[in-house]
């Protein structure tokens, strides 16, 4: 039994390697390309990225930019996606119109997987963006946090985590709970790491040192003081190396308190 949770911790550490390397791939792939930060759809594709964490960088590539988001790799002689989008916008509705570039696709209002031919990735890119800019509202790309809960760093102890893990797994019908901390301060040095990301540990008064890591959030950076407190909204993550514990807030906000 414990060679078997050797396995899974080996395997689980192993797909968070990848997911961390292909969303920086595809972070610099948008972020260096001006036509693609300016479309209101991601669609990427890379025939080396695994094909099993691809819904997870999609996931990621939404909440950076906000847009209904396809991640495409290599699968045998076919190319396959995991799509995900945003509040109010029919994910399912808008690949059906896309029907006759697909092999085949399946989902719902808001994730979805597909398939296709290589040679229809850019046919169907331009489709895509096209169907999305035409029906999407302004509304639908503004981005909302919903909070679930105000929450103490104090609080987060074992007993909350196991709370946590009996909701699991979480993913686009069953979101990971979003908490509120507020008067928060950064701990040590705050750095950005990769691309664009912000890394920190933080803490409350009576808590301990929590580190964080923010995708995206870079920006956040100069508007850290010292002894200012600010507020930061995020989930919760347990992460496992070698038998060790650990919890990292993976941050989706930060602003100043009010």
């Amino acid at each position: 039994a414990r060679d078997k949770g050797l396995l899974i911790n080996l395997k689980n550490i192993e797909r968070k390697e990848h997911d961390f390397s292909i969303t920086e791939q595809a972070l610099a792939m948008i972020d260096e390309d001006p036509v693609l930060i300016a479309k209101k759809t991601t669609v990427v594709f890379n025939e080396n990225w695994h094909k099993g964490v691809i819904g997870i960088v999609a996931s990621r590539l939404t909440e950076k930019y906000y847009r209904p988001t396809i991640v495409l790799t290599r699968s045998n002689e076919h190319v396959a996606g995991s799509a995900r989008s945003v509040r109010d916008f029919d994910l399912y509705e808008a690949l059906s119109s896309c029907s006759d570039l697909l092999e085949q696709f399946g989902g719902h209002k808001y994730a979805a997987g597909l398939t296709m031919k290589a040679e229809n990735i850019p046919a169907f890119q331009q489709r895509f963006e096209e169907i999305v800019s035409g029906t999407i509202t302004d509304e639908a790309l503004i981005q909302q946090i919903p909070i679930d809960s105000s929450l103490e760093l104090k609080q987060i102890q074992p007993k909350l985590i196991r709370i946590l893990n009996q909701f699991g797994p979480f993913g686009p019908q069953n979101m990971a709970p979003v908490f509120l901390s507020k008067n928060v301060y950064h701990y040590g040095e705050a750095s950005i790491v990769g691309n664009n990301h912000l890394k920190m540990v933080v803490r409350q008064e009576d808590s301990l040192l929590f580190e964080c890591i923010g995708f995206g959030l870079g920006d956040y950076l100069l508007q850290l003081k010292k002894d200012v407190p600010f507020e930061i909204c995020y989930t919760i993550e347990e992460k496992v190396w070698k038998d060790k514990h650990s919890i990292q807030l993976n941050l989706k906000g930060i602003r100043s308190c009010e």
